[in-house]
């Protein structure tokens, strides 16, 4: 038993690294060639909405934690490289505040702007604010055994209420959000070369954070995470404490769209409330819904074709995509729960269950077929 389960791991192992391997030869070395520097920008944008869902998998498919409020951690860190940018820039001109500000009339730099003008503090605020909150709000709301739908609504509630705020802000830029950055750690931005390296950077970040999901996915977290969504009040009664299991997936999911965010800025070079809000956070959700929420790459598969597709449709449909949208949420969610990758598992049961019913031999048939008598085995006796 003990080397066929040994033998079932190296399997996946090896399935896994190869895997690996036809991704990265994929996002470094095929998308490059084939997509033009737009498309690829494009596709760099699609990345970081894929890093967002594999940790929304996380939370939602293995944690059973229906996360509405994705947007404030991608906010968090989107804005706080967005400050940094424009602080960078306003040095290298030789200003005091940035653009913006100065167009504001505001002439003396926030308080709360100077921390992130220093490059390693920015890093370390992309990398910590977002899981500190995430760990605070976890902690008030799952220690109160609050799940399901109210946690739902809290969480969307939250992300409406920080883009509400950050709309009247116009010491962040208000309704029009931060934009027109310049440089990016002293790289230029106008250069198409710089460009490709912001692709590159979210391609790595995308594999590393796919990487780290499956390690937990198979490890002893990943089996506790999967029981508290299944049998929170059993998993209570052998000593676990549920809401701790709760609060490690949920504060990792915020790390990832903290990181997400801060990526997404100078690739697409603006950064406003809309981004962030109720709309974009529903959007995360609806992607990894459609890809499989319980798969490792269902989420990134979903997130990356829910991007494309409304790029597409929005422009030839502007007004019907929102219900289209709505429509796939759906019916993905009622008729298809496993989503998209959970298609062929489906099909190929449904195959294999004819195909043996067909095969059987029917019960009639055997009924038909006289047993051998006794007496002719007496008498050879």
């Amino acid at each position: 038993m003990t080397t066929l389960v040994q033998r079932w791991r190296a399997h996946s192992s090896l399935t896994a690294l190869a895997g690996f391997a036809v991704a990265a030869v994929l996002l470094f070395a095929v998308a490059p060639a084939v997509l033009s520097d737009f498309r690829l920008n494009l596709l760099a944008k699609f990345l970081c909405f894929a890093i967002v869902a594999v940790g929304i998998g996380l939370a939602w498919g293995r944690g059973g934690m229906l996360t509405l409020g994705q947007g404030v951690f991608f906010g968090i860190g989107a804005y706080i490289m967005a400050m940094h940018l424009q602080m960078a820039d306003a040095a290298r001109l030789g200003n005091d505040v940035p653009e913006f500000m100065e167009i504001a009339g505001i002439r003396e730099l926030p308080s709360f702007w100077r921390p992130f003008a220093s490059a390693p503090v920015a890093l370390l605020g992309i990398l910590v604010l977002p899981a500190l909150v995430a760990a605070a709000l976890g902690y008030g709301v799952f220690k109160r055994r609050v799940k399901g739908a109210y946690f739902a609504i809290l969480s969307q509630a939250l992300a409406a209420a920080l883009a509400i705020l950050l709309t009247g802000q116009q010491a962040i830029g208000g309704f029009t959000g931060l934009s027109d950055f310049r440089a990016f750690f002293g790289f230029k931005l106008s250069d198409p070369v710089n460009r490709r390296m912001l692709f590159f950077f979210a391609a790595g970040t995308l594999l590393v954070v796919v990487a780290l999901v499956r390690q937990l996915m198979h490890s002893r977290y990943g089996e506790l995470l999967v029981a508290v969504r299944d049998q929170e009040e059993r998993v209570r009664f052998l000593g676990y404490d549920p809401a701790n299991v709760k609060i490690v997936a949920y504060v990792v999911a915020a790390f990832f769209a903290g990181i997400a965010g801060a990526l997404f800025t100078p690739i697409v070079g603006i950064i406003s409330p809309a981004d962030i809000g109720v709309v974009p956070s529903i959007a995360f959700l609806i992607g990894v819904a459609i890809g499989g929420r319980t798969t490792l790459l269902g989420p990134v598969l979903g997130a990356i074709g829910v991007a494309w597709a409304q790029t597409v449709f929005s422009e030839e449909f502007p007004s019907g995509w929102t219900y289209l949208q709505g429509v796939l949420f759906i019916v993905v969610v009622g008729f298809v729960p496993a989503g998209l990758a959970g298609l062929w598992p489906m099909v190929k049961g449904l195959v294999e269950g004819r195909f043996r019913g067909s095969a059987a031999p029917a019960p009639a048939v055997l009924a038909e077929t006289p047993p051998e008598p006794v007496t002719e085995k007496v008498e050879s006796r």
